[in-house]
């Protein structure tokens, strides 16, 4: 089993400094534990702010926040980007607390031998101007997640091992999770919740020791994690259960704090609100939160997850600690659903709006409500994927977001009998086929392409809904990529009749083969040669 290996230095003073030295890699978690000399009655009020400021070897400054982990416990960490010396010195609003405010130290950070990405290209940011993510070195990080909200509080450590090495094979590299009790989870494991209370919240730590184990085993098998800080659905039941509703606005910003403060050395990616309404009547609600929770700029990116069907793109166009555009697309595959995934509002006003990633975060689940088929899986993805400039997806499966075990029901969820455990989940078809996406995307320089619906001589999908080829093409190099969901016959402008070699994706054997293309003019024509979707590559002769 993969373990993750972080420095930690124990800092126990009765006053004064000390000057301790150690020695981490870079990019990985570097934790200093903290023995307050004073005890609080509920520390997350007491202890305005205690946070330790970081210096580089090169002299740039990192403050980074603290956080109580339980009688006189407290910690900070840090993910070092420099290799070197660095010194720090802790900083606590109750000075005389002389076990938390003005200690001092040094640790050195050399090269890190884990071959991920996260590991050797750092962390991952958002290029500015562009409408893909990066590594800190600048090289292209294509988002591929899975949707495993329950997870991390339900699994044990060997079963999330599984599931990561599984995930990983496949090719995905961020994972999705839920971080506190919800609708869909009133307990973890071991019937503990994130916190009680709602008007004045108390933390409760032994819950958030055990998700630290999770979330260490995400970042060690090389993935990004993206938790959830506030889960936030809107309606009914889900509002009375959603922590991102019930909660006052000062204590929602608490609580995500809390956990960024956690979990901020670590390979992250925060996700605000999960399932949220984040426009209209709760708008301005959600936009004090982010500011709020976001305005000491934490590491780690910052993403909404909204309810389906909905998009926040032109509300949130100025709201500069969003820095991923979320949306939900829902869970059908009937007309109202693919025409919103494929002429809504993303396809339509993402260049109108400030660069930055737009991503379907909550597609079709496989097997929700036992109706939506791998097939249905693919056809949202591919059409997410090419209605706006790629930048990356999310899967889920309505086995594996719950977290079931054989002969469960999903929690405050329709209770459609049948459902596969986990464990038969992963397995899925749907889940390889999206991880062939990955692959197919990372083979280009996927990030310059473009939506390019208008060079379609032909939209099928205007007769018939399901039936909507996809177009997007990289304008350096001229290739085109088209998806089509059935069997049609595609026909390409080409107005500057350059040469063009074809070449069919199967997104269903993850396999290649040549395209008969007939260059007639101003128009290419191909016959798709499957009864099923397929992807035609299109690239210049010359």
């Amino acid at each position: 089993m993969k373990k993750a290996i972080y420095a930690f230095l124990f800092v126990a003073m009765i006053g004064g400094s000390t000057v301790l030295a150690a020695q981490t890699s870079i990019w990985a978690r570097h934790e200093l534990g903290f023995q307050s000399s004073s005890e609080y009655l509920n520390p997350l009020y007491d202890v305005r702010s205690f946070a330790v400021e970081f210096q580089s070897p090169s002299g740039r400054i990192h403050l980074v926040n603290g956080f109580w982990d339980g009688g006189l416990s407290w910690k900070v960490r840090f993910c070092p980007d420099e290799k070197g010396e660095w010194k720090w010195e802790s900083r606590c609003s109750d000075q005389d607390n002389s076990g938390m405010h003005g200690q001092s130290g040094v640790f050195t950070v050399g090269d890190n031998e884990d071959p991920a990405g996260i590991y050797q290209r750092g962390r991952i940011v958002r290029s500015p101007g562009n409408y893909h993510l990066c590594h800190l070195d600048g090289t292209p990080f294509f988002w591929l997640a899975c949707t495993a909200w329950n997870g991390a509080m339900r699994s044990t450590e060997e079963e999330w091992d599984r599931y990561l090495s599984d995930r990983k094979e496949k090719g995905f590299n961020v994972i999705q999770f839920v971080t506190t009790q919800w609708r869909g989870l009133e307990v973890d494991r071991n019937g503990e919740q994130a916190f009680s209370g709602c008007g004045r919240i108390e933390i409760n730590p032994s819950f958030f020791q055990s998700l630290d184990e999770r979330v260490d085993q995400i970042n060690a098998h090389g993935l990004v994690a993206a938790p959830v800080l506030l889960w936030a659905l809107p309606r009914g039941q889900g509002r009375d259960l959603s922590p991102g509703y019930y909660l006052p606005e000062d204590e929602a910003v608490l609580l995500a704090r809390y956990t960024i403060a956690r979990y901020g050395g670590n390979h992250v990616v925060w996700i605000l609100g999960g399932d949220g309404a984040y426009i209209g009547d709760f708008e301005q609600r959600w936009k004090n939160i982010g500011r709020r929770v976001f305005e000491d700029n934490p590491p780690g990116l910052a993403a909404q997850h909204p309810h389906g069907s909905s998009w926040i793109g032109e509300a949130y166009r100025d709201e500069e600690w969003l820095d991923i555009v979320g949306y939900q697309s829902s869970h059908s595959n009937g007309q109202r659903v693919v025409n919103w995934i494929n002429r809504g509002p993303m396809a339509e006003k993402w260049d109108m709006l400030p660069a930055r990633p737009i991503m379907n975060l909550e597609p079709n689940y496989e097997m929700i409500r036992n109706q939506i088929t791998a097939e249905d899986v693919r056809n949202a993805s591919y059409w997410s994927l090419f209605a706006t400039p790629i930048s990356g997806l999310t899967y889920g499966h309505n086995s594996i977001w719950p977290w079931l075990y054989e002969g469960e029901t999903i929690l405050n969820h329709e209770q459609t009998e049948g459902y596969p455990s986990w464990e038969e989940a992963i397995h899925f078809p749907g889940s390889a086929q999206v991880g062939y996406l990955g692959d197919f995307v990372r083979s280009f320089e996927w990030w310059e392409f473009r939506p390019a619906g208008d060079l379609l001589a032909d939209q099928p999908g205007e007769e018939v809904y399901n039936h909507f080829i996809s177009v997007i093409r990289n304008p350096e190099n001229g290739t085109i990529l088209c998806y089509i969901p059935v069997r049609e016959t595609v026909r390409i402008f080409n107005p500057s009749e350059i040469s063009y070699a074809g070449e069919w994706f199967d997104p269903v054997e993850n396999s290649y083969a040549d395209a008969d293309i007939e260059n007639g003019g101003n128009i290419l024509t191909a016959v798709s040669s499957r009864d099923r979707d397929m992807v035609l590559i299109l690239r210049p002769t010359k």
